[in-house]
């Protein structure tokens, strides 16, 4: 098993709630793990799409399957079947987790702008942004 897949136990837990199983309208999916292991590759590196290895496929291919599920849901249905309720209790506080150095900020320099809006043919430049209910927990 290589350092960015899906273990087996949770792979276990979701694949039978992917799109694309026989039976289902549409095209059987080739192999739903290596796709959901290009999105952990994308989601852990932080790589950009076009930098995805061959071995997961075309990274245009790739972010089109990827899109096409964000905005059926799937990605909601894998979050939430994967969610561990055992780490309800987890707290985090600043005691418990470092900024790094370059978090202080800086003095001087340019005002930052806000960026333009993205147009609507543009490819997200992230995961988060193609599934707007994955947001970060807040520390309480």
């Amino acid at each position: 098993m290589r350092r960015h897949e899906i273990q087996d136990e949770d792979w276990d837990r979701i694949k039978d709630i992917l799109p694309g199983q026989p039976g289902d309208p549409g095209v059987t999916a080739k192999d739903n793990r290596l796709f959901i292991n290009a999105v952990l590759w994308i989601g852990k590196t932080g790589a950009p799409w076009r930098d995805l290895p061959e071995r997961f496929g075309k990274w245009g291919t790739v972010w089109k399957r990827y899109d096409r599920w964000a905005k059926k849901g799937v990605w909601k249905r894998v979050f939430e079947t994967l969610q561990d309720p055992d780490l309800e209790w987890l707290i985090l506080d600043s005691t418990a987790v470092r900024a790094h150095q370059h978090a202080a900020g800086k003095k001087g320099g340019k005002p930052v702008r806000p960026s333009a809006v993205l147009g609507a043919d543009s490819a997200p430049k992230s995961l988060l942004s193609s599934m707007p209910w994955a947001t970060r927990s807040r520390v309480r």
